[in-house]
């Protein structure tokens, strides 16, 4: 008989919708959260009275992150009881222009599941800003995002369509030509893919939605061995009901039960301690991590973040990753 499944809490940090590239959010952090409400309400408390930041309705990171004392007793008391995974957005954006257009287009895309594309990303997203420089390569990764927001509302024949191609087009180089020369020959593949994604329920997956497969590497995490788990997530619009089924799909086929995932529901942060909590640390590691990135991490702070981090977390840049983590980038 199967024991009671284990309630972890997710909330994320960085969230800004389908703007996958501004340049003041370039992570998403995902964090799932094992604690007990009760447990949860106390911690909570004990940061209002213990550092003195008070806020009418929740304790927000921002807030959080101005007291280093605070900072340091939040990563050492939730040690062993949470997961944070990591996404670099342009990364993710990089990674589903060559999985949509060059591979397999499913919910199994941009997930550990799916690697074998992973190699061809991490060479665009290094050596295209080095070949054409950062303001062309990021406007022609602004052109795929802007196809990809505007999908419903122009029809695939539509100019954002028609700019994608132009500025696909006129990349030319010959270290990156293999690579490009496949996306270019995938117009098929692309116009099957717009076209799918005007059904909601589609096999095919949102293409600027990081949340999904960091859900599933979430779930997975807690789900690798053996437990059933529920999701309590913080009201998310991007989490519908077709896209978590979608999720539990995929976790069926790596995990040792029937059924990982028992269902996912949504609640309000303000009300719920095991929540605020989670976005607590959810911001404390985007605020750390992003800072690494940008080469202005501090050693102390982000060896507290170490334990927490997941390996399949969506991350190209080698140097921070290592400082990150200790080991190298693998996916």
């Amino acid at each position: 008989m199967q024991s009671r499944p284990v309630e972890i809490a997710c909330d994320e940090s960085g969230f800004t919708g389908t703007n996958m590239l501004d340049p003041e959010f370039e992570l998403i952090t995902h964090v799932g959260l094992s604690l007990d409400q009760e447990t949860a309400a106390a911690y909570v408390a004990l940061l209002h009275q213990r550092f003195r930041r008070y806020s009418a309705t929740e304790y927000k990171s921002g807030q959080l992150f101005r007291n280093r004392l605070a900072v340091e007793w939040l990563l050492g008391t939730l040690s062993g009881r949470a997961t944070v995974h990591l996404t670099d957005k342009t990364y993710f954006t990089v990674t589903r222009l060559v999985d949509l257009l060059v591979g397999e287009p499913s919910y199994a895309a941009g997930t550990s599941l799916a690697l074998d594309l992973r190699p061809v990303a991490r060479t665009l997203h290094h050596t295209g800003p080095v070949v054409f420089g950062p303001a062309r390569w990021r406007d022609f990764l602004a052109a795929f995002v802007g196809m990809m927001r505007h999908k419903r509302y122009r029809g695939i024949d539509g100019p954002y369509v028609a700019h994608f191609l132009k500025t696909l087009d006129d990349l030319r180089s010959e270290r990156l030509d293999p690579i490009l020369g496949e996306l270019r020959e995938a117009r098929p593949q692309l116009f099957h893919v717009l076209t799918e994604l005007q059904d909601d329920r589609s096999p095919v997956p949102p293409p600027l939605e990081p949340l999904i497969p960091a859900l599933f590497e979430t779930a997975r995490l807690w789900t690798a061995d053996g437990a059933a788990v529920a999701i309590l997530h913080d009201e998310q619009s991007a989490l519908t009901h077709h896209r978590v089924t979608r999720v539990q799909e995929l976790l069926r086929r790596t995990s040792p039960i029937p059924e990982p995932l028992l269902g996912l529901t949504m609640l309000d942060s303000r009300t719920d301690p095991r929540i605020q909590l989670a976005d607590l640390l959810a911001g404390v590691a985007r605020h750390l991590a992003t800072a690494e990135l940008r080469h202005r991490g501090n050693p102390y702070l982000t060896s507290l973040l170490r334990p927490y981090l997941a390996a399949t977390s969506l991350w190209a840049d080698q140097p921070s990753w290592h400082r990150l983590t200790g080991s190298f980038v693998r996916r």
